[in-house]
């Protein structure tokens, strides 16, 4: 019920949120009361910047309450049930689970990325990003970002939790249904460093280069990583991602191939829509190199044909953004094949008038 009738003393009778985030509050921690939430205690975090004035001072306990019936009302029990299976799981792999670089799980900004990035992350203007960045295709943005070491750490993290899965037989849920090797990064206990990586060093280069999918009002994520290899998945076919912006990072190691293939923004009704020649971009992979781009953007990855590589994905959303799209059918803003109808409903018109003109003249 986000803003329908809200109002911000919280004296609605059913629980409201504001419209827009109360950004100079500092959202609370609620993972020491896990046990105690119905969802993910990463979520009441961010949702609570969208609480009532009269709400954002209240205790947590007050402020999880009041978040859950608002959650509730978005959440059938089936997904309930799912999300109580989920955290059980991810208890199951983090109790048992011996990390092999504590380092990694939570943020040490100088550690982890590279001093160009940092320093356009500490200025935070367009320009300051813009100028590390290069577009090699519109909507596509490309830029170094992790320090190797970083990448050599992930890699044998990663490299500890499939020895760790394949030692214990462990049954782990993979990224998503195209990957086949690969592992969710948060239900190894890194959620909470993936969600401040999401809030304080993507959220605000999509403030300003992916407003129109809302990049402004990123709240939660998905990380994990994937492995191409002639003994992994070797290609990934053409789709979109769940997702209002996505950071891909290659971590290396040596291989060939593997490029990702993009061919446009599309919405859900245009998604197989035909593309047009200035949509298709193909981007070879650099270890510790981002490319950022709306989750929207169609693409896949080609066959990795020989060595290994793995990447570093992190899928970033916006509650806020999804809650609108449900109301709209017009999305010429972000969808290319929208624009097109929409400039081809113009020039139309234009004629219909000019043609209705000469009648009226003759």
């Amino acid at each position: 019920n986000m803003g329908n009738g809200s109002r911000n003393d919280g004296s609605s009778e059913e629980s409201t949120l504001r419209l827009e985030p109360c950004l100079e509050h500092k959202a609370d921690n609620y993972e020491d009361l896990e046990e105690e939430l119905e969802f993910d205690p990463l979520l009441y975090s961010s949702l609570e910047r969208y609480l009532p004035d009269n709400l954002l001072n209240s205790s947590r306990l007050v402020k999880a309450q009041y978040m859950n019936e608002i959650l509730l009302g978005y959440s059938p029990p089936s997904e309930r049930d799912h999300t109580h299976k989920h955290r059980e799981y991810r208890q199951k792999i983090t109790s048992n689970y011996q990390p092999l670089h504590k380092v990694l799980y939570t943020m040490h900004a100088t550690n982890f990325f590279v001093p160009s990035f940092l320093k356009a992350i500490s200025e935070s203007t367009e320009e300051s990003f813009k100028n590390i960045m290069s577009e090699p295709s519109p909507g596509v943005l490309t830029f170094e970002m992790l320090q190797p070491r970083f990448c050599e750490m992930m890699l044998e993290e990663v490299e500890n939790f499939e020895k760790w899965i394949r030692e214990t037989k462990f049954r782990i849920m993979r990224p998503n249904s195209m990957n086949k090797y690969g592992a969710v990064l948060d239900d190894f206990g890194l959620q909470t460093m993936l969600q401040k990586f999401m809030e304080d060093f993507i959220r605000p280069i999509s403030k300003f280069l992916f407003t129109e999918v809302g990049g402004s009002t990123l709240d939660s994520h998905h990380g994990f990583v994937v492995e191409y290899g002639t003994d992994r998945d070797v290609d990934l076919g053409f789709h979109v991602d769940d997702a209002e912006v996505t950071l891909n990072v290659c971590l290396g190691k040596q291989f060939d191939g593997g490029e990702l293939f993009f061919r446009g923004v599309r919405c859900e009704k245009h998604v197989n829509t035909k593309t047009q020649p200035e949509e298709i971009f193909d981007y070879s992979h650099v270890a510790g190199h981002a490319i950022l781009h709306c989750g929207r953007h169609r693409h896949g990855a080609r066959a990795t044909t020989s060595g290994r590589r793995t990447n570093l994905l992190l899928w970033c959303r916006s509650s806020v953004f999804r809650e609108i799209r449900k109301y709209q059918t017009d999305f010429s803003s972000w969808c290319a094949e929208c624009k097109r109808e929409k400039e081809e409903r113009i020039r139309k018109n234009v004629l219909f008038l000019k043609s209705e003109m000469r009648l009226r003249t003759i």
